[in-house]
């Protein structure tokens, strides 16, 4: 086993002229990246950064990113994730959770001033703030770097101390720190990378953002583990990216459907010779059949690769595997992770037969350390024997393959009929005027519950038309007993919808 700075310095001797970093015009070999990095560590030593200590990264994807992380690890820091579309009083609470001792960000992206967001809020461990980018300071990282003499050359760091704080998206209530290890980190990607076929020639382009699991740990770190270069991307553009992957022959691309579907649907697709690009994952529970035969047909992918995973199992839980048919692809999140055990549990932590459902838990080397400073968070969500209970439903087929059909949370007994939001969502979304649904549970004198329906609907729709389709298309007991109406529909920082906003 190995560190995640260990990753990049084996690299930097293996082959210290290959590209490791291309971010716009600044490029670096594997080679450079290393030396910026040893940098980077002296500079944060000179500041007080000891190990075991947390910092904070609250940034877009950008190189200097990736440099202030590998810094900070190489001295055994702890990296904490901050969203970027979080707002100066939810960076303050988990800064202040976390007792990041230091905070990366940036200022002007997307006209957002992070550092002034933070005004007024109360930080008593956070030492000081460092800019990654400045637009009235090109320069201000670089000068950062080069602030100290000393070049740090030994990793102060094992395979079982914490790498990173990963902060739940926190939809039911606070946010919880999930902590995993160096070596974890690097055995998991290693085995994702070695089932999805990257190598050392591959060019990704890294489009989930870094402060998510799919960015950071399945993006850039997948590339240190095989060597390959990382094209970061901070924002999101179809008309760009299809210009990127011809310009930059890129050949792995990460994303959610929506991300395909883009492209797919723009009308320069054709202009642009995207041929390069031989593998994409693809992250979500339910992923039309059509979408993945056209990201074969039309785009020209060779292997789709279908994942789940959560913050608390390292990322990833399952993953399909090469050569898998369209419909396995779809309706699929593949077989669990090689050297781990999957099982699907009842509501008596029985292990129920293949095809019926369950809770989905899993055991192994993925499996976090816990929640930061919340014992009894962690001894809820993993058992003694070192189950980590996922809180998904699930079902497993006799091949061994998960499918994910709801959150343990949201399901809802009608009559004694058990009912799966998701899958009641996902019928709605057929109909061609709801653009955006979320389904949650109702007390009901009759039923105990039903189920409500929220529709954010593209036109004059009424909740008679609503309910006389549904009942066209799905089983009376899941037909939504009440409809509401919404412009918009809440959701978190991560682009979650937040249900229990919507509970009554």
């Amino acid at each position: 086993m190995t560190t995640i700075p260990d990753l990049l310095f084996r690299e930097a001797v293996r082959r210290p002229s290959a590209l490791a970093i291309q971010d716009g015009l600044l490029t670096l070999t594997y080679g450079q990246l290393a030396d910026q990095v040893r940098q980077a560590a002296g500079t944060l030593k000179s500041k007080g950064l000891k190990k075991g200590e947390r910092f904070g990264i609250w940034a877009p994807n950008c190189a200097e990113w990736i440099i202030a992380c590998l810094a900070g690890q190489m001295l055994g820091g702890i990296m904490v994730t901050l969203n970027t579309r979080y707002k100066g009083g939810e960076a303050a609470d988990i800064l202040r959770r976390s007792n990041c001792k230091l905070l990366f960000t940036v200022k002007g992206f997307l006209g957002h001033d992070y550092p002034a967001m933070l005004d007024g809020q109360e930080l008593p461990e956070l030492d000081e703030v460092i800019l990654l980018k400045d637009d009235d300071n090109p320069n201000a990282f670089a000068d950062f770097v080069k602030n100290s003499d000393k070049i740090i050359t030994e990793i102060t760091v094992s395979d079982d101390d914490i790498s990173d704080i990963i902060f739940t998206s926190g939809t039911t209530g606070a946010p919880k720190g999930a902590m995993t290890t160096h070596g974890q980190n690097v055995q998991v990607f290693k085995s994702f990378t070695s089932a999805i076929g990257m190598n050392e020639d591959d060019r990704y382009l890294v489009v989930n953002p870094f402060f998510h699991s799919f960015g950071y740990k399945a993006g850039w770190l997948a590339c240190l583990v095989v060597g390959c270069a990382i094209y970061p991307l901070a924002v999101y553009d179809p008309k760009a990216v299809l210009e990127q992957i011809e310009r930059d022959k890129i050949s792995v691309m990460p994303g959610a459907p929506t991300i395909f579907q883009t492209l797919l649907a723009h009308p320069d697709l054709n202009e642009h010779d995207i041929s390069s690009l031989r593998v994409a994952t693809i992250g979500a529970t339910t992923i039309p059949v059509d979408l993945i035969r056209r990201m074969h047909e039309d785009l020209g992918i060779d292997d789709v690769f279908s994942a789940y995973g959560l913050t608390e199992s390292t990322g990833v839980v399952s993953l399909c595997r090469r050569g898998d048919d369209f419909e396995t692809i779809a309706t699929t999140c593949g077989q669990p992770l090689p050297g781990t055990d999957l099982q699907i549990t009842d509501d008596d932590g029985q292990e129920v037969p293949r095809g019926e459902t369950g809770e989905i838990w899993v055991r192994g080397f993925n499996v976090m350390q816990g929640y930061l400073d919340n014992p009894a968070a962690t001894a809820e969500t993993i058992t003694p024997e070192g189950w980590l209970k996922t809180g998904d439903i699930g079902v497993q087929d006799a091949r061994g393959y998960i499918k994910v059909t709801d959150r343990k949370k949201d399901m809802v007994i009608v009559g004694g009929f058990n009912c799966y939001p998701a899958e009641i969502e996902k019928q709605l979304l057929q109909h061609p005027q709801i653009a955006d649904v979320a389904v949650v549970g109702m007390s009901d004198e009759r039923l105990g519950e039903v189920t409500h329906a929220h529709i954010v609907a593209t036109g004059n729709l009424t909740t008679e038309e609503v309910t006389t389709w549904c009942r066209s298309q799905m089983a009376n007991y899941k037909v939504p007993r009440v409809v509401s109406f919404h412009e918009n529909l809440p959701r978190n920082a991560s682009g979650k919808i937040l249900k229990f906003q919507l509970k009554s």
